[in-house]
């Protein structure tokens, strides 16, 4: 240990006629803590709002979607399908057809989307089978049962429709209920033209968690949407599973440069960039806000470190008198600095870390002490805070920390190492 450090760390120390210096250097330890504990808290926690949010959109949605940028149909998509299950990185591709519908239940109607999707490969390409509450997806499936009854036959090979948990609730209908299903697009009959109809038999439930795919979308078989919209063999798009999410905006331009022109291919970042967008500044925005709270604690070490000095002028005249030079006095309190930070932030982080993974628990608590329901689930449709612990950005936090508090040390060194030896030693 050098010299200057064993100075820095004995001027730390209380003594009877320094304890205000010295409940000024544990307030300053303090301010440093908390500072580092609350943005490794709030980054926790909108990192992992982030990831919940993004689960959501891909239990649903697949991670690439391609589509036509000419017409509203994809025709010939086997072809289509070869090349891109051969590109590596991709380890699902499935046909989809998506159109807007009116569905209506007695008095009650409301606008959808209608997706056409193939059972066998939907839960492939996305996470929609694991959130199915009822039914599951293989029963859009019509199974051709022998039956006697002519009313129970029709019944059994009536197309299936799986709909959102919102929408269900909203329509007033359940699992074997029947719902009729609109298009805006008209047919033209020999007396005219008449809106596309047809009665869908409800198979299925599902529960997405997000509140716009559960209120506002539909499943129904891929060769139901064909024959409703008139596609006889075309398609929308085709959806696309990659082994890595975050390699699939590069996984996404392979695709685009093997397709080319018409074809439109986008991965599930630019499809939700405005949202992600805004949560990636909401979270740079806390964490300059959150970093405040360390500057507060920086002006405390200013104000400790120059009492610090003006109490000691007469031990670093002696130093300077033994032969110690300005550089040695600047690194005796700049050590002081860095010394509160180091602890400062070593506390914080471990309270962070220590608080993060029981942040639910201690959210409970909060709630049966006071009464208080902190994340109504009909409101935020969470059943927990999600959080999860960035370590790069940990790593960011700490590195901030030990350079503000050094940073705020080096003025007060500055003016320590300036002090006249013979000022010093005047009066002594």
């Amino acid at each position: 240990m050098s010299y200057e450090l064993f100075v820095s760390i004995r001027h730390l120390s209380a003594k009877k006629s320094q304890k205000f210096i010295s409940l000024n250097t544990w307030i300053s330890i303090a301010g440093v803590g908390l500072g580092v504990m609350a943005l490794i808290v709030v980054i926790a926690v909108m990192s992992g709002f982030s990831k919940d949010l993004r689960d959501k959109i891909l239990g649903t949605n697949s991670h690439i979607v391609v589509s036509n940028m000419n017409q509203a149909m994809v025709k010939n998509y086997n072809d289509i399908l070869k090349k891109i299950r051969s590109v590596e990185g991709v380890t699902a591709a499935a046909p989809f057809i998506m159109n807007q519908v009116m569905l209506i239940n007695g008095d009650r109607v409301s606008g959808v989307v209608a997706r056409g999707i193939d059972p066998d490969s939907k839960g492939v390409v996305s996470d929609l089978g694991k959130n199915m509450i009822s039914g599951t997806l293989f029963d859009l499936k019509v199974k051709s049962n022998h039956l006697k009854n002519i009313k129970s036959r029709r019944e059994k090979k009536r197309a299936g429709i799986i709909l959102g948990k919102e929408l269900s609730r909203r329509m007033g209908v359940g699992v074997g209920d029947i719902v009729s299903m609109v298009s805006p697009v008209s047919r033209v009959t020999p007396v005219g033209l008449i809106p596309r109809m047809k009665l869908f038999k409800v198979v299925g439930v599902f529960e997405s968690g997000m509140y716009e795919y559960d209120a506002n979308l539909s499943f129904i078989l891929l060769k139901s949407a064909q024959k409703f919209f008139s596609m006889k063999n075309g398609i929308s798009g085709i959806e696309i599973r990659v082994a890595d999410i975050e390699q699939a905006g590069n996984i996404a331009s392979i695709i685009q440069k093997e397709l080319g022109f018409p074809y439109l291919v986008r991965d599930w970042m630019r499809m939700n960039r405005n949202l992600f967008s805004a949560l990636k500044l909401e979270k740079i925005v806390m964490f300059i806000i959150l970093i405040l709270i360390i500057f507060v604690a920086a002006f405390n070490i200013v104000s400790t470190l120059f009492m610090l000095v003006m109490e000691k002028a007469k031990e670093i005249a002696i130093l300077k008198s033994m032969g110690a030079s300005c550089s040695s006095i600047i690194k005796i309190y700049s050590y002081q600095g860095l010394v509160i930070g180091l602890v400062g932030t070593f506390l914080g982080c471990a309270a962070g870390f220590v608080i993060v993974p029981n942040l639910n628990e201690i959210v409970g608590f909060i709630e049966v002490v006071f009464g208080i329901e902190a994340f109504p689930s009909d409101v935020y449709y969470l059943d927990r805070l999600p959080s999860k612990i960035q370590y790069m950005d940990s790593l960011l936090i700490i590195v901030f920390s030990v350079v503000i508090c050094l940073a705020a040390s080096l003025y007060p060194a500055w003016r320590a190492s300036k002090i006249d030896l013979v000022d010093g030693l005047r009066y002594e």
